[in-house]
Order: structure tokens, then C-alpha cells, then sequence
């Protein structure tokens, strides 16, 4: 019996990879303030406990960061961006 021939499947480079869906798919995101500093360094210190909602690009980049998830939705269609959810 003979094997099939096999075929090199091509590959992506991560770098093009991350930046598939760039600017037209962003992922919906809940945090708490704590990890606000991780995403906006410098940015205003927030209580404790708050919880805030964010529009991350396909690459990881924050767009957006609010208290209002309605506000990340509507701001994201705005954009002609869509929204997913992330699991």
C-alpha cells in the first residue's frame, strides 16, 4: 500500500496573524479597575472593585474602556467594528 502524498501546509507569521481582523473585529471585554493599569499605563487611578468594559483589537490593542457595555457596543458599530465576546 502506498501513503498519500502529503502536502506542506502553509503557515502565517504570528505577526500577521495577530493583526487578522485588525480594524474590522474587536472583542468585547469585563475587568475590574485593578487590571485598568495593565491595559492604560498611566492612565487615572480608578476605586477598587469598579467594573469597566473593553473594546481590544484584533491584535490586543486597546480602543476603548468604559463602564458601559452598551457604550463599547455602540461605539464599536460606530466604527464599522464587530463586536465579539470573548469566552
Amino acid at each position: 500500500m502506498t501513503e498519500a502524498p502529503t502536502r506542506e501546509r502553509p503557515t502565517m507569521p504570528a505577526d500577521a496573524f495577530a493583526r487578522l481582523g485588525e480594524g474590522a473585529v474587536a472583542y468585547v471585554r469585563e475587568f475590574e479597575a485593578a487590571e485598568f493599569g495593565r491595559l492604560y499605563p498611566g492612565g487615572p487611578e480608578l476605586p477598587p472593585g469598579m467594573r469597566l468594559w473593553a473594546l481590544i483589537g484584533a491584535a490586543g490593542t486597546p480602543i476603548l474602556v468604559s463602564d458601559d457595555r452598551d457604550t463599547i457596543l455602540t461605539s464599536a458599530l460606530e466604527q464599522a467594528i464587530v463586536p465579539v465576546s470573548r469566552h
